[in-house]
C-alpha cells in the first residue's frame, strides 16, 4: 500500500461569511461544498478546491464562531501551501495581495521551489508554491468562473509543514507506518534552527510532501481560528482504507476506525506529537449529491442529516446575502 499524496487540509475559521469572501473572491477557489460539521451540525464545514474539488485540491474550514485566535507553537500543522503554475504566477499574486491588503512576505526559495508566504484575515499561514520545475502528483484544474485568470489560478494543495519539538517519533510514523521517504532538506525560515526535512509519498512532488520543522523554542500550539485542524492523505478506495485501518490497529494507535463522511471515507489518528492525521478515499466525490455545474450553491447535507435540514438551516448565517 502507498498513500497517493495530500487529500485535503482542514482549518478553523470564526467567520464563515468572511472566509467565503476571501477564499472565493481573493484566492479564486471554488466553493465545492457548503455543508455542516458532521460532529457539530450547528456550524458550517466549507470545502474549497479546483473545478470539481478533486482530491489533492481541497482546503476546508470548520466554522467555530467563538474560537480564540490560534497561538502558534509545536505539535502543529504550521503551514499549508497552494500550488500555482510557475514563477510568473507568484509575481502576479504578490501584486494582487498588495492590491487587496493581504499580509504577505517576499518571494523566496523553499525546497528548491519559488514560494510566497501570506496570511489570511485571521492569520491562517499559507504558502503559494510554484510548479515551475515540479514533477510528481498532478495538480488540479482552476475553475473557469474564478475571478483569477486561469494561468495564475491555484492548482491544488502543496506541501504541509509540521512543527514539532522532537521530530523522531513523527518521522517514524511517516516513514515506517505510512511509507513516506526522505527526499531532502532546506534552510529553516527561523535563523539558527535546524534544517527543515522533506518527506514524500506516492509519485512525489509538491502535492505529496510533508515538511518537518524542529523547534525547541516554542510551547505547544493552542489551536484556534487561523490554525489548521488536521491533514488528510489520499487512499485509493474503501478496500485500501480498511487495510490501513488494520495496519494502524496493529501498531496499537488509538484511532477512529472507519468513518463515513459521505463524500469520502476516512480514518483518523494522532501521531506521537499529537498532530491529527486522516486517511481519506478519493471518492465518491462532491458531485455525489449535486450537479457538477452547481457545486456549493446551496446547503448540501448527507442523507443521515437530511431530516434535520429545517433546524440546521435556521441556525446558519447566509454566506453571501446576494446569492443566498
Amino acid at each position: 500500500m502507498e498513500l497517493k499524496g495530500i487529500h485535503h487540509v482542514s482549518a478553523i475559521t470564526a467567520q464563515a461569511p468572511e472566509n467565503f469572501e476571501f477564499y472565493t473572491k481573493v484566492l479564486g477557489l471554488r466553493l465545492v461544498k457548503k455543508t455542516v460539521n458532521q460532529d457539530d451540525i450547528s456550524v458550517y464545514h466549507l470545502f474549497y478546491g479546483d473545478e470539481k474539488g478533486n482530491p489533492g485540491t481541497e482546503l476546508t474550514f470548520f466554522e467555530i464562531p467563538m474560537a480564540a485566535r490560534n497561538r502558534e507553537g509545536v505539535s502543529s500543522i504550521s503551514a499549508a501551501s497552494l500550488r500555482v503554475a510557475g514563477d510568473e504566477a507568484l509575481s502576479w499574486w504578490k501584486k494582487r495581495f498588495t492590491e487587496f491588503g493581504v499580509d504577505h512576505d517576499e518571494i523566496q526559495e523553499r525546497a528548491g521551489r519559488a514560494t510566497l508566504a501570506f496570511r489570511d484575515f485571521e492569520g491562517q499561514r499559507l504558502i503559494l508554491v510554484s510548479d515551475e520545475n515540479n514533477t510528481g502528483v498532478q495538480g488540479g484544474m482552476p475553475w473557469d468562473r474564478s475571478p483569477v485568470p486561469a494561468e495564475y489560478g491555484i492548482l491544488g494543495l502543496g506541501p504541509v509543514k509540521l512543527t514539532v519539538q522532537d521530530p523522531e517519533p513523527t518521522v517514524i510514523v511517516l516513514t515506517e507506518l505510512l511509507g513516506f521517504r526522505e527526499k531532502g532538506r532546506y534552510a529553516a525560515d527561523v535563523p539558527g534552527q535546524p534544517d527543515i526535512v522533506v518527506y514524500e509519498t506516492g509519485e512525489g512532488g509538491s502535492g505529496a510532501e510533508v515538511h518537518i520543522e524542529e523547534r525547541n523554542d516554542l510551547s505547544r500550539e493552542q489551536l484556534g481560528r487561523g490554525g489548521v485542524h488536521h491533514v488528510a492523505f489520499r487512499v485509493d478506495d474503501e478496500e485500501e482504507l480498511r487495510a490501513w485501518i488494520n495496519r494502524v490497529r496493529q501498531v496499537r494507535f488509538p484511532n477512529s476506525g472507519f468513518v463515513d463522511r459521505f463524500y469520502f471515507r476516512s480514518l483518523y489518528f494522532r501521531e506521537p506529537n499529537g498532530i491529527l492525521f486522516e486517511l481519506a478515499t478519493d471518492g465518491p466525490g462532491f458531485d455525489t449529491d449535486e450537479d457538477i455545474r452547481h457545486l456549493g450553491e446551496s446547503l448540501a447535507l448527507p442523507p443521515f442529516l437530511e431530516s434535520k435540514r429545517p433546524q440546521i438551516e435556521a441556525g446558519l448565517k447566509p454566506l453571501n446575502t446576494k446569492a443566498d
